[in-house]
């Protein structure tokens, strides 16, 4: 938390600062908003960069999915919702592949808002139309915020507590007025937030599971599903925005389809045997050694590695520091040392991969080398609150000789397991005090998991813990997620291409309730930290200095056993699509693929 003294010059600051813009803010008028940067794009701009505005709409696209769902809800509070589903709404603006936190028009056409940031609104397109014709219009724009906030998830209504209230100025307009002066949360609604349907949610529990689809606004409706085994979307023919900007060029397929499969391995061999058209593949092994066949001896499948620079997102075995067993920070470090990385890029992995080792990984804000002056000063300020080596050293994961034999790492481990109160008893590693055995379980739902965790398994039982690998399916995994009952799981957090507010969400325990802050982290430290970042969006080198500040912070608290990266799309797919010559900097671009008759006439028929 902030020093009393710096609340108090922060509140007196709000205070005069409000006093002072009374009747002087200007009002501030415009088609983009950007939380962060300048916006790319000028107004009344043609198309996206990186799309072919000439692309056909045709053909389908299927992809293979692990696990089943139950419902059609993405904001239910139970249940699974089917692949997609968050995708049926439009929002009120849209941000390209090629932007950080830009966003431009899509329901919402226009903007103003005043520079103090009290009050914001949006103008919606007259021409904007739900899937079943009836015009979307600022009072679905106020009831989408009153039914987030009444029955949407915890988190949100804390995100969003500085807002006010969200009305209908008249049909088209729809004005935020802020209880708190806030640029960021008042953005951030403006720009990303789902419209739903108020005709259609009105008499509808927004928390609880839909057992049919929705209404939707977006370019695709769902047009048939078996629940549980597929879902298939629908390019809708007289979508209203088709011919928008940021539109243009996009969403290529006539239909988009999910097929799902129990795990991971049956699903690779679907997809080889022409159940499928498109996979992403995350696996080495698979990538290196289960990519034969007929349909590849043929040429009906290409096989590609498209390099890419996009910020990676931070993969690891994830601590949950609310069990007794984990809060010392000495244990979670000693636990770092089981995991033999080099061993496994050598021998599982095939060498494809790197070891990740921020939160910001391939990004300017990823801490690297000593501390510069700047984040010195932020550091000391917490100096006794924090491991001290985050002012004195690089963080860098454990690293062996590739051998399998980590004897030295297990030395270092004991050392520290020794002053956390644990020691050896017949090769049972012990607590001091109560005589349990170290053991735990780690909670998973894919086969892929236990593949790479079973050497981490091993070199747990070297030291001496009982590690138990327990795989459950994927509706009980998200049930017990959401209530935090596991003691570690297998999880990636999101790529942060820069320090944003949604850090609050994964790391504040303001938001300890969301299901994004897996480790469940509850630290003074990171608050005030994750807190001045979302106050600071528009000071460039303060948030170079925090972003690094915070990296630094969570690398030396050990919340995971950081895993690894690569830095390539390694791409299957069978051989019938086209893609712009550009690929946007933070994406893959799918949606800017389209299907070519003519390679796809050379196809079997079921995958052309």
């Amino acid at each position: 938390m902030l020093p009393m003294t710096q609340i108090r010059r922060f509140i007196l600051g709000v205070i005069l600062a409000s006093i002072s813009s009374v009747g002087h803010a200007k009002v501030i008028e415009t088609t983009s908003l950007v939380g962060f940067g300048k916006a790319k794009y000028p107004d009344n701009f043609a198309h996206f960069d990186y799309v072919n505005p000439n692309a056909p709409k045709y053909g389908k696209i299927t992809y293979g999915q692990i696990g089943t769902y139950d419902n059609f809800n993405r904001y239910a509070s139970r249940g699974v919702p089917a692949a997609a589903t968050g995708e049926l709404y439009d929002s009120l603006m849209y941000s390209p592949s090629d932007e950080i936190d830009a966003y431009y028009p899509l329901i919402a056409e226009k903007v103003r808002y005043s520079d103090d940031y009290t009050w914001l609104e949006l103008d919606i397109n007259p021409k904007a139309r739900f899937h079943d014709g009836v015009a979307i219009t600022a009072e679905d724009v106020a009831f989408t915020f009153d039914k987030f906030m009444t029955e949407g998830v915890p988190q949100y209504r804390v995100y969003y507590k500085d807002i006010k209230s969200v009305t209908a100025k008249d049909k088209y307009t729809a004005r935020i007025e802020m209880a708190t002066p806030n640029r960021e949360k008042m953005f951030s609604f403006a720009q990303s937030t789902p419209v739903l349907p108020k005709h259609f949610w009105l008499d509808k529990s927004f928390s609880e599971p839909l057992s049919t689809p929705p209404v939707g606004s977006s370019a695709y409706k769902i047009i048939d599903y078996k629940v549980g085994q597929s879902v298939t979307y629908g390019l809708v023919e007289d979508y209203w925005a088709k011919d928008l900007p940021v539109n243009i060029g996009r969403n290529n397929f006539k239909q988009i389809q999910y097929d799902y499969y129990r795990d991971d391995t049956v699903m690779l061999e679907a997809f080889k045997a022409g159940e499928f058209d498109f996979r992403l593949e995350t696996s080495a092994k698979f990538w290196a050694n289960s990519y034969t066949g007929t349909n590849f001896d043929k040429g009906y499948i290409s096989k590609q590695e498209i390099p890419h620079q996009k910020p990676e997102s931070t993969q690891g075995f994830v601590f949950n520091t609310q069990r007794e067993l984990f809060k010392d920070v000495r244990v979670r470090e000693a636990l770092s040392y089981a995991m033999d990385f080099e061993w496994m890029n050598k021998n599982m992995f095939y060498s494809q991969y790197s070891r990740t080792r921020s939160y910001f990984q391939n990004t300017d804000y990823e801490a690297k080398g000593l501390p510069t002056e700047q984040e010195i000063k932020v550091l000391e300020r917490f100096k006794n609150q924090i491991p001290s080596r985050a002012l004195t050293q690089e963080y860098q994961p454990p690293k062996t000789d590739g051998s399998g034999r980590i004897r030295a790492q297990m030395r270092t481990a004991f050392k520290l397991l020794k002053e956390a109160g644990w020691e050896l008893k017949d090769k049972v590693l012990t607590n001091t005090k109560t005589g349990e055995p170290f053991r735990f379980e780690l909670m998973i739902y894919s086969p892929t998991d236990e593949r790479i965790a079973i050497p981490l398994q091993k070199n747990m039982k070297r030291m001496g813990i009982d590690m138990k690998i327990r795989t459950i399916d994927t509706t009980q995994y998200t049930k017990r997620l959401r209530d935090r009952d596991f003691d570690m799981i297998s999880r990636g957090y999101s790529a942060n291409p820069y320090p944003s507010p949604n850090l609050m969400i994964i790391w504040n325990s303001n938001y300890i309730d969301s299901t994004y802050n897996y480790a469940g982290v509850m630290d003074p430290v990171v608050d005030s930290l994750t807190s001045e970042i979302a106050q600071k969006q528009q000071d460039p080198d303060a948030l170079l200095t925090l972003g690094r500040v915070l990296d630094r912070v969570l690398q030396w608290n050990f919340y995971i056993i950081p895993q690894w990266h690569v830095s390539t799309y390694r791409v299957a797919m069978w051989d019938k699509f086209e893609r712009p010559e550009t690929i946007p900097k933070y994406d893959l671009g799918v949606d800017t693929w389209w299907v070519s008759k003519d390679k796809a006439a050379k196809l079997p028929e079921k995958r052309r």
